[in-house]
């Protein structure tokens, strides 16, 4: 059987190299990252080079290959706006292993600061710390021929814990790991102060919500239907937050004796109405837990309207949008390499590409403007047309909530 005939790379094909100046300088702090073996000082592929390359792979759609990345950096254009050197296949299969992707998790929060707070519902400035929401989401969107060589002992998946900013609209951290690993567990090692946590109730562990307070944040998690609760304080529904659904606003200790010292200080737990949920019938018999008419989420914010915290929690539906934006960013093109640090160098790489994207737009990265930024980059759209995409993109409503 002949094999089709691989596609080569010109020059003419690679457009949209001035997007990349900016990063390319805050790129350059990794120069020197996994130099350390390097002892003879002749390696001519340096971090801050690869990083680009995989950005210029996540961009152009002319690159499918590690193969094809290769080609693309042997052509003089890209060499000169890029700054990169001409690679061989072994030098970027190397890189996979060679450098940390963990040095990426300071490039992505310097990305992250300078990205303007879109408009949104004023009630939310009535929270002073970060809006964060924290899921996890398996990378089932990667090539189902390759998914099943992604993992060694019995691991067949991967899944990226992603923090995204509310009011930025945006992801500001993301850590890399087997599809079985304890979402609450690698919430709980990367914690910071001064946000307020917005999580489903997978991360419903009071240990967890424990942890979040000493590490002087807050958070607003959706509980269990059955979870224990001992209440102290019944709180008056007002009118307004009645009208926004809420049907009950109590203070009390959350838990069975068993797990109540799990959680040292009583929280608030506030009822809101809610459009019941279903379990999918077929084949599978999956399509999540069943959910009644009321969600109960639990809050350690006294101070803050029971309306308030209901309308943060309805914020979550802003990581599944962006979950879906990130796999297309990813899923659609092929890993270029099946190592645990090589997978999550490339998931960095799609979240830098989301993160690019809302400062090149000033809006939420979409499905839509990623491809529109994909024909401009492959040479089918013009700066012209990509620009008047963007301008359109400024008459439509950003707002968040």
């Amino acid at each position: 059987m002949s094999h089709p005939k691989r596609h080569t790379i010109v020059e003419g094909e690679l457009e949209g190299f001035k997007y990349f100046k900016k990063l390319s300088r805050m790129l350059q702090r990794l120069h020197d990252a996994g130099c350390q073996r390097d002892r003879a000082g002749n390696r001519q592929l340096h971090m801050d080079q690869y990083m680009v390359l995989l950005l210029l792979f996540m961009f152009n759609p002319i690159c499918q290959s590690l193969r094809g990345l290769q080609q693309a950096s042997t052509l003089k254009k890209v060499q000169r706006v890029l700054g990169v050197p001409r690679a061989s296949l072994g030098s970027l299969s190397e890189a996979a292993a060679v450098f940390d992707a963990e040095l990426l998790r300071e490039l992505i929060g310097d990305l992250a600061d300078q990205i303007k707070p879109l408009s949104h519902d004023a009630r939310l400035d009535q929270v002073p710390e970060i809006l964060t929401l924290v899921d996890g989401t398996c990378l089932t969107a990667l090539p189902q021929v390759v998914r099943w060589a992604l993992w060694r002992n019995d691991r067949r998946a991967a899944k990226a814990h992603v923090h995204f900013e509310v009011l930025k609209g945006v992801p500001v951290a993301a850590a890399i790991t087997e599809a079985n690993r304890a979402e609450t567990g690698v919430l709980q090692e990367r914690l910071e102060d001064g946000r307020l946590y917005v999580i489903d109730r997978g991360y419903a562990r009071y240990s967890l919500f424990q942890a979040i307070l000493d590490a002087e944040s807050s958070f607003v998690g959706r509980l269990h239907e059955d979870a224990v609760l001992e209440t102290l304080d019944e709180r008056p529904v007002s009118a307004e937050a009645a009208r926004s659904g809420v049907l009950r606003d109590t203070v009390g200790r959350l838990g069975s004796k068993k797990v109540r010292d799990d959680l040292k200080a009583p929280v608030r737990v506030v009822e809101v109405a809610c459009t019941p949920h279903r379990k999918r019938s077929g084949k599978t018999g999956r399509g999540g837990p069943e959910q009644g008419d009321r969600l109960r989420l639990a809050t350690n914010r006294l101070d803050l309207p029971p309306e308030v915290v209901g309308l943060i929690y309805q914020q979550r539906w802003q990581i599944e949008i962006f979950f879906r934006t990130f796999k297309h960013v990813l899923g659609c093109r092929h890993l270029l390499s099946y190592s645990d640090n090589g997978i999550a160098l490339q998931t960095y790489a799609a979240i830098l590409a989301c993160l690019l994207i809302a400062l090149w737009t000033g809006r939420k990265p979409t499905l839509r403007t990623v491809e529109m930024i994909r024909f401009y980059f492959s040479g089918w759209a013009d700066a012209e047309e990509l620009q008047a995409h963007i301008a359109r993109l400024g008459e439509q409503p950003n707002t968040q909530g």
